[in-house]
Parts: structure tokens; C-alpha cells; sequence
């Protein structure tokens, strides 16, 4: 392949998962004079358990990028998960430590941007004729005070997980709203009392969410430039009380249940113990290796009214490029092939990792019929968090599953989201 011109940076493309959120960095990060359009991009991604089919499609990328810019090398490390907040605080304070490109989780964005981290990308998203087909709802994710500061890499949406021979044996039908499927999953457990009716967990809260947004109430509203918690409205109280309501020793019993994960309502749901559960599209390999292998479907959680979809969270992670880069030009556009529409493709091929492109999942969503659940949630509309540093405060001190754990073992709806939206505000600072 001929090597290609570097374009102007301001014609370039944008870039940048569901991570656990961790404390904002406490520093302040230098802007780079420079863009050098030759020697070493250094590119962090994170790490994977199996890291093989993803360092494939890498490689690919990289090969073709040096093979554009014959005196550039692409440098890629894998960085631990766990390890991300001492990295990139690091990165953010010494610049001659930091990469040019990084992925990073979408819940971590916030802190990263008042940190200076990443580069605003507002501008090249305007001008790439890919953008025009990024789901709006997931670029919602990279965007902070109206900017955009990465490309969404990939998606993931929850839905609703079922055991198709249970359902048979009891005659019993897919749940058409959040009521119906509390009430299938106490029929469930009142027939099959071995089974749990659904593995949902108190510090599951990626599973609560939905049922808050269902019921018209949320997380909390931006007023003046201030966030304000919202759990303790009407609507959300109503969301957090029917959620909790699964934590019930006729459907998923709380000295079982109210400390359970998302990873672990999953593991209970794919032994075969669990009749229901809420999971991802990034859930099903776990579930394929389990009991219920075989024995199981999907369809999306449903909202409060028969025909609608809950709104879920959109989790995953995104591309950036860092502010202190000193090759930004070629840092967006490795960012633009990478995140791009080809390689988001061979990502999903090789790691099922949803593409962020609308015409990308509508052509999954034909192919395999598997996928098509998690595609229809995310059409029908996903939230996210509040975009602000204190989102990691809140998330590290577990306001979110103390509350509904209080709610399972007794305490009164009003009463625990109250305190829960003082805690909130206490991180917003309102």
C-alpha cells in the first residue's frame, strides 16, 4: 500500500468498556507543542484473560498502518485492568511516560477529562464520514459538558436471560414487563423451589438501573451547572422497590442474593441454578460453558408496558488520544483505523465484542440471530451515568448496592434512597 499523506489534524476522526469506576487522578496535564509525523505511537490497550484473537486483529491494524507510514512504528502494550488508575495517573503527570492512543472504559471518562487526560475530539468527529453512523445513545459515553473526547470501541447492553426447558415445563411465557417478570420468577420458585426464580444481586446495580429508568426516574439531573441526585423521586423509588422486590425469599432469597454481583448473578444463572438473570451480550460464552448450555434464550428486558424495552445501560470501552501526545495527527488517525468500521467488525469476529456503528449491528443482528436481543435493546434507547468525576466517588463507595441491600433486608424504600441521594449529593458537592 502506498504511503499515505498525513491530513490536516482538524480533518481527522474522533476515537477512544464496563469497568468498575475508580478514583479521579489528582493531577494536571501539559498540552504537547508538538506533532511529529515520524518515529514511535505508543498505544495502550487493555489486557484480556484470552488476549490472542484480540492481539490478532491488532497486529492486523498495526501492519497496515506501518505499511501507510514507512518511518512510523506502533508500539502497542497490554495493561492490566486492575492496574488502570495508578497507569494513567502516572501517564497524566509525567507526560514522556504516556502513550499516544489508550483504550479506556467509558465510566472512567469524566475523571480522565478533568484531569486534562485526553484530547477534545469534537472537531474531527464533525468532519470523518463514519460518524454519521455512530449510535447517538453510545456516543453519549464519550462525551463530557457537550464534548466528545473518544471513539466508543465497542458496546454492551443487558438483557434478559431464560431457561427455555423451565419455561416449557411450566407453560409459562417470556415476562412482557418488569411486573410480569417478577411475578414468572415467583411462579418459577413456588414450582421449582431448587431454583432460584431470577440471580439478580444487591451489587448488581447495572441491573438495577434499568428498572429505575423504566419507571421515568434516574440517577441524578444536571441544575445550574450542579448535579442533584434523583433516586429519592417518586418514579425512581417506585424502580428501586420493584427491583429490590426480586431480593425476596420466594424469588432469590437475600442471604444469598443481596451480595451477588454481575459476574456472579451470571455464574448462578449458567449453572443451572437460576431460572432467569440479567446479562450482557459479553455474558453468553460463560453461559454456552455452563449447564444451561443449550437450554436457554434471550430476549430483551422489558419495560413497564407490554412492548416496551427497558432502558439499559450502555457499557464498554473507548479509543483516545492523549492530550500530551507529541504525534496527535498520527495518533487520530490510527484512532480512525483501529476504531474504525472494518476493524470494529473483525473485533466483534474474533472477541463478540458489539460493534458502535447502527449499519455494523443491524447487519449482526441479521446474521446471527443470537445477537439480535442485545441489538434491539440498544436501538431502543441506553442510558449512562452522570458524566462527572464524582460518578468514581459514588461508584467506590457502593451508594448504589447499599441502598437496594438495605431495601432487601427490610429497611424502608424511602428511607434508603434518601440517605442514598444525601450520600450522592455529598460526592456532587450540592
Amino acid at each position: 500500500m502506498p504511503r499515505r499523506t498525513p491530513a490536516p489534524a482538524a480533518t481527522l476522526s474522533l476515537l477512544v468498556l464496563a469497568l468498575a469506576a475508580c478514583g479521579p487522578p489528582q493531577v494536571t496535564s501539559g498540552l504537547a507543542e508538538e506533532d511529529d509525523l515520524t518515529g514511535t505511537l505508543r498505544v495502550w490497550l487493555f489486557d484480556e484473560a484470552d488476549r490472542g484473537p484480540k492481539e490478532e486483529v491488532v497486529n492486523r491494524a498495526v501492519a497496515e498502518f506501518e505499511a501507510q507510514y514507512e518511518d512510523v512504528e506502533v508500539d502497542v502494550s497490554y495493561l492490566q485492568v486492575d492496574a488502570r488508575s495508578e497507569r494513567f495517573t502516572g501517564a497524566f503527570n509525567d507526560p514522556a511516560s504516556a502513550p499516544d492512543v489508550a483504550e479506556f472504559g467509558n465510566t472512567d471518562l469524566a475523571a480522565y477529562v478533568e484531569a486534562n487526560g485526553f484530547a477534545d475530539l469534537t472537531e474531527a468527529l464533525a468532519t470523518w464520514p463514519e460518524a454519521q453512523d455512530l449510535l447517538p445513545s453510545v456516543l453519549d459515553t464519550a462525551t463530557v459538558d457537550g464534548r466528545v473526547y473518544g471513539l466508543p470501541w465497542y458496546t454492551g447492553a443487558r438483557a434478559l436471560y431464560y431457561r427455555t426447558d423451565v419455561f416449557d415445563e411450566l407453560g409459562l411465557a417470556p415476562p412482557r414487563t418488569l411486573t410480569e417478570l417478577r411475578d414468572t420468577a415467583r411462579r418459577i420458585r413456588a414450582a421449582r423451589p431448587e431454583l432460584y426464580g431470577i440471580a439478580v444481586g444487591g451489587n448488581y446495580h447495572y441491573a438495577l438501573m434499568p428498572f429505575l429508568w423504566a419507571a421515568g426516574g434516574g440517577l441524578a439531573e444536571q441544575r445550574d451547572g450542579t448535579w442533584r441526585a434523583t433516586v429519592d423521586s417518586p418514579e425512581s423509588r417506585a424502580g428501586v422497590d420493584l427491583f429490590s422486590s426480586l431480593l425476596a425469599p420466594d424469588i432469590c432469597p437475600p442471604e444469598q442474593c443481596a451480595m451477588l454481583t454481575g459476574t456472579q448473578s451470571v455464574q448462578v444463572f449458567a449453572s443451572g441454578a437460576a431460572a432467569m438473570t440479567i446479562g450482557g451480550d459479553f455474558n453468553r460464552a460463560a453461559v454456552d460453558a455452563g449447564e444451561a448450555a443449550g437450554r436457554y434464550a434471550v430476549v430483551p428486558l422489558p419495560g413497564t408496558e407490554p412492548g416496551t424495552i427497558a432502558p439499559a445501560f450502555a457499557g464498554g470501552n473507548l479509543l483516545g488520544v492523549l492530550g500530551s501526545s507529541r504525534r496527535s495527527t498520527l495518533a487520530r488517525e490510527f484512532v480512525q483505523l483501529l476504531g474504525g468500521k472494518e476493524y470494529q467488525r473483525e473485533m466483534y469476529a474474533a472477541m463478540g465484542n458489539l460493534p458502535t456503528f447502527a449499519d455494523l449491528q443491524r447487519d449482526l443482528a441479521d446474521e446471527d440471530p443470537a445477537v439480535r436481543p442485545f441489538v434491539e435493546t440498544l436501538r431502543a434507547g441506553t442510558r449512562f451515568v452522570p458524566p462527572t468525576p464524582a460518578w468514581a466517588r459514588i461508584d467506590a463507595q457502593a451508594v448504589l448496592p447499599t441502598m437496594v441491600q438495605r431495601v432487601a433486608t427490610g429497611e424502608s424504600v424511602d428511607s434508603a434512597t434518601a440517605d442514598a441521594a444525601d450520600a450522592m449529593n455529598v460526592a456532587f458537592g450540592s
